[in-house]
């Protein structure tokens, strides 16, 4: 029971700091869930994880719906092409052995810390662009802030397929792939990308959660992802409330080294 209840907590922490980046926060719950319970089965623990980013990811959606930064056309656009892989990573996580899972997510964590470390601020000024294949968008935010941004659809389109499968797979929800795809290669703004990446990860992180059910992947599990589910609900809103008035600098480059201890010792387990 005690250990039930101090999931509250954990899910706090990861629904404020994954709305915060707009990436979620599964690629920060589901390392604690591997070290935490290093004998269960991959597909429950990415099954979990991925009900949690679900929650998490509808909480953080609300919140951005209100201040009026969601693209709503692109993320359903996006969303719907991430669904085939999603399906298919969720029944994919089943076949494959916990040490194999281990060495692969502490790959991706060792990726993602390096990235995070690396990665320049993204720019404020976005050019319009018109043309063939081109689309443009005009949002204006419940500020008053107009966005005025254009992109290519296709390349969205192709690495949302990617993205779906990734996010069921290591039951990450996506967000930490997706939102650098939107700011660097689409060129969104960067809290239009935020609050769009959150609502395509919604629709992700729920197809590959009912797979998972289907699939009886969640059998036993509910009151975890209850627990968990609560915290991450009211740490979204948190961090839907703080991601236009935090400048996440140091944090990214502390959870980067977080991340890449962390991927490390998973990766060390699974060999």
């Amino acid at each position: 029971m005690l250990q039930i209840l101090w999931l509250l907590p954990l899910g706090f922490a990861v629904g404020a700091f994954g709305t915060l980046i707009g990436a979620g926060g599964g690629f920060l719950l589901m390392p604690v869930l591997l070290l935490l319970y290093p004998a269960e089965p991959p597909q429950h623990l990415a099954a979990i994880s991925l009900a949690v980013v679900f929650l998490n990811a509808l909480s953080g959606s609300l919140a951005y719906a209100r201040a009026r930064r969601i693209d709503t056309r692109s993320a359903l656009l996006f969303a719907a092409c991430t669904v085939p892989g999603a399906v298919l990573g969720a029944l994919a996580t089943s076949r494959v052995p916990r040490a194999v899972f281990n060495l692969l997510f502490g790959v991706l964590l060792v990726g993602a810390a390096v990235f995070l470390l690396l990665r320049r601020e993204p720019r404020t000024a976005h050019a319009r662009r018109e043309g063939h294949g081109w689309v443009a968008r005009r949002l204006t935010d419940r500020e008053g802030t107009t966005h005025e941004y254009s992109f290519r659809p296709l390349p969205g389109m192709l690495l949302s397929l990617g993205v779906g499968f990734v996010s069921s797979f290591l039951g990450i929800g996506g967000g930490i792939i997706h939102m650098p795809v939107l700011v660097s290669l689409l060129a969104f703004p960067v809290h239009v990308a935020t609050a769009t990446s959150h609502l395509v990860l919604a629709v992700t992180s729920l197809v590959g959660s009912a797979t998972n059910a289907v699939a009886g992947a969640l059998a036993g599990s509910w009151a975890r992802v209850a627990a968990l589910g609560l915290g991450v609900m009211a740490g979204a809103q948190l961090g839907a409330f703080l991601s236009t008035r935090v400048r996440g600098a140091w944090i990214l480059r502390a959870l980067a080294v977080a991340l890449g201890f962390a991927g490390v010792r998973i990766f060390l387990a699974g060999l």
